[in-house]
């Protein structure tokens, strides 16, 4: 039962002096629209209470800005006019690390009349996630973010030049160690140190925090938890790693191709599913541990990928990284430990906990993150309703096989431009359904947008467009 407006405003009210005992003087209120960006809202600590009781005012255009900040137009959406409420979710407010004086509260937006707001994308992820307990599910889910850190212009640390990009755009790295090095390691060590410290004081569960495959890029996993928070706690990673890099006079850049034609930036999402207590991926009887349940759930979101990708890969960016044999998940095919296959099946060790759990490879940064896990469970609840199956699993890279072959074994190509897989969503009657007309009108408007924006534009152009948004 939600707490009535007496709790929650003595709720707030003890929340706010707890805040004001540490120092903290302003509140980021966020919510991710719908082109991926994290927009917000701030209140004075002393403020947070009537925040709690009567939300803050935004206009419900953001629903359709897209990532350059223009403004389009949906059959439900756009325009000067009405008001939407956001209000804070005060059970996770959280005091930033490596921003002295300020917390963070991810919002939920309600119109006026305190009715949830259609085009709400946080509370969409919510509905999904109860669907999910109605048919008697449990979801875990964690997301993997990469980007990479390259130094502010204008200062001085004995940065190592990347070149200009094709956009003249002089990127410096302040690294020079090869991939997944430990060079690299040694050579950002305080700053590494300073993003595991700041993620721990936020009690985010820090899997792993490595070097990865471009130049000047880094991972950071995070364990797996309920869905909401899962994507709550991306929102917090992200931002997190991006005022730690400030502080070292560094900036990051989460865009799906930071360089045209080198390794992008992905943000794999990895699920599990559980009945109770019961792993559904160590049945013991069970080929491959995977229960009859989450073969038709991954059935399900295999089935729906290509349409899955106008939501996980919604920037004509995303299409610069997503190609075959990078490991990117290009083609429409599931693989045990295939890191080439859209949909992977991870089994782990025998004694891990999280070692049976699927992980979708296309996805990448520019996503919503409450879209992205709505979306999923939507597809695979689907999938789970209609008996989905899983075909043969690949093993390999499906772009070293000839079109035959391909062919032969019913591999296809996922959507190789924002264009395509936006078609394939505005087709998709389960999404639609599921996010529901507001939602997923305002979603297909924006990338409609975001395609006819830099739809004339060079690979370096689009690059060089994106590379800073995310």
């Amino acid at each position: 039962m939600e707490p009535g407006p007496a709790q929650q405003w003595g709720d707030a009210r003890r929340t706010a002096a707890r805040l004001d005992a540490e120092h903290v003087h302003a509140i980021a209120l966020t919510w991710v629209d719908n082109a991926g960006i994290a927009r917000t809202k701030t209140v004075p600590t002393a403020r947070l209470a009537p925040a709690v009781q009567r939300g803050v005012g935004m206009s419900p255009v953001f629903d359709v800005f897209t990532s350059d900040d223009a403004i389009t137009a949906s059959a439900h959406a756009g325009g000067p006019d009405g008001d939407l409420r956001l209000f804070p979710d005060l059970d996770r407010i959280t005091v930033l690390a490596a921003q002295p004086g300020w917390a963070w509260a991810p919002a939920d937006r309600y119109d006026q009349l305190g009715t949830p707001h259609p085009g709400c994308q946080r509370q969409f992820a919510r509905r999904m996630v109860d669907r999910a307990a109605d048919a008697g599910l449990v979801l875990r889910m964690g997301f993997e973010t990469e980007w990479v850190v390259t130094r502010m212009p204008g200062t001085d640390g004995g940065g190592h030049p990347g070149g200009s990009t094709d956009a003249g755009e002089l990127l410096e790295y302040p690294c020079a160690g090869p991939a997944y090095s430990m060079t690299r390691v040694v050579e950002l060590s305080d700053y590494l140190r300073d993003v595991a410290e700041a993620l721990a004081l936020q009690d985010i569960d820090v899997l792993q925090l490595h070097p990865e495959y471009a130049p000047g890029q880094f991972e950071v996993s995070t364990a797996s938890a309920d869905p909401l928070r899962a994507a709550d706690d991306l929102v917090l990673v992200r931002e997190t790693v991006r005022a730690v890099s400030l502080r070292h006079g560094l900036r990051p850049s989460f865009a799906p191709s930071v360089v045209a034609g080198q390794v992008g930036n992905g943000c794999h999402l990895h699920l599990s599913l559980h009945r109770g207590e019961r792993s559904l991926h160590r049945a013991p009887d069970a080929e491959r541990g995977l229960d009859p349940d989450a073969v038709r759930f991954l059935g399900g979101v295999l089935e729906a990928m290509p349409a899955l990708l106008g939501i996980g890969c919604p920037s004509p960016a995303s299409y610069l990284r997503l190609g075959p044999s990078v490991w990117a998940g290009a083609y429409q095919c599931w693989g045990v430990e295939n890191r080439e296959a859209a949909l992977r099946l991870v089994t782990g060790a025998p004694g891990d906990p999280d070692g049976g759990h699927a992980e979708i490879k296309p996805f990448d940064a520019a996503a919503n993150p409450y879209l992205a896990v709505g979306a999923v469970i939507a597809a695979g609840l689907h999938g789970l309703s209609t008996g989905a199956a899983l075909p043969p699993p690949v093993s390999g890279d499906p772009g070293v096989l000839g079109v035959r072959e391909r062919a032969r074994r019913g591999i296809v190509r996922l959507p190789s431009s924002l264009t395509e897989s936006t078609d394939r969503l505005a087709e998709s009657a389960v999404l639609r359904e599921a996010m529901g007309e507001v939602l997923h009108g305002a979603v297909i408007a924006v990338r409609r947008a975001e395609a006819a924006h830099l739809g004339d534009s060079e690979p370096h152009e689009i690059a060089a467009a994106t590379r800073w948004r995310y």
